[in-house]
């Protein structure tokens, strides 16, 4: 059986207990609030970093890794005795980061197999792809059946959201025309997806509820799907977007989680994904 390590980033939200289960080795982003600097998971949870953004006067802005982080964990796969590294990124349209981890394989020289995949996703889009190759690499799976599969998983991955408010995308720039709806922005929720690993505005709902069903309802026409999840930015509105899901999962778990700091320094509060892979 190969041991191969399954590496990726903090952009893709999974839930910290299901990471440390499925021995995923998750490399932080940095999140900078003004001259304040924070390391993702690690200085800010994302109770933390909502509660930061509500206190903070300047709105907060993200750095990817740098390529000696990965690095640091192609090192110890090395000494943990693996066979192989995968690395699953967040797009490569919104982040410096799958480049950083490129950089760091190359500096391994050789030393231990290490495949980058770009998800072309984000949040648990991406995390979604990451927990399919965990659980491949649970039994015994090689590095190149993990490639294959993380390749047809990023393939199939989708998501669709709505935000509370357009400020932290216009100042990131995530977003193909988001000032173009700042005119209208009081009287419509935008709905969000990602198309070709860039956040593309999906339609507009008059109210936010609507916005949520909308969301749901993409993931219905989606079906069938293999998997699912739902992450939130300090959202206090989604039970009834939970339960209509959880009749859409009836089959399979569906994953319920936050959205941490790096999509929520872009998105903002009350920022909601639905996130699946179609079978």
């Amino acid at each position: 059986m190969a041991k191969i390590r399954v590496v990726t980033d903090s952009a893709g939200d999974i839930p910290v207990d299901l990471a440390k289960r499925l021995n995923i080795d998750v490399i932080p982003l940095t999140i900078r609030f003004g001259d304040e600097e924070f390391v993702d998971l690690v200085d800010l949870t994302p109770k933390a970093f909502w509660a930061k953004c509500k206190e903070s006067p300047t709105l907060p802005e993200t750095a990817a890794p740098s390529p000696g982080a990965f690095q640091e964990a192609y090192e110890r796969a090395l000494a943990d005795g693996c066979d192989g590294v995968i690395v699953i990124t967040l797009s490569s349209e919104l982040s410096a980061t799958n480049q950083a981890a490129v950089i760091g394989g190359e500096a391994m020289n050789g030393r231990i197999p290490v495949e980058v995949i770009d998800t072309k996703a984000v949040t648990m889009a991406e995390g979604l792809v990451t927990i399919e190759v965990a659980e491949a690499a649970a039994t015994g799976a090689t590095l190149d059946q993990l490639s294959e599969i993380a390749r047809n998983a990023s393939a199939k991955t989708h998501v669709v959201g709505t935000i509370s408010t357009l400020e932290h995308l216009v100042k990131g720039g995530r977003i193909t025309g988001a000032k173009a709806l700042l005119g209208s922005v009081l009287a419509i929720k935008p709905l969000l997806q990602l198309r070709d690993g860039i956040v593309v505005e999906a339609g507009r709902q008059r109210t936010r509820a609507r916005a949520l069903a909308a969301c749901v309802e993409e993931a219905v026409r989606a079906q069938p799907l293999r998997r699912i999840a739902l992450v939130h930015g300090d959202a206090d509105d989604i039970e009834a977007t939970v339960a209509s899901l959880r009749t859409v999962t009836s089959e399979f778990p569906l994953i319920v989680g936050d959205i941490g700091s790096v999509v929520g320094t872009h998105g903002g509060p009350g920022i909601v994904g639905v996130c699946w892979i179609s079978a």
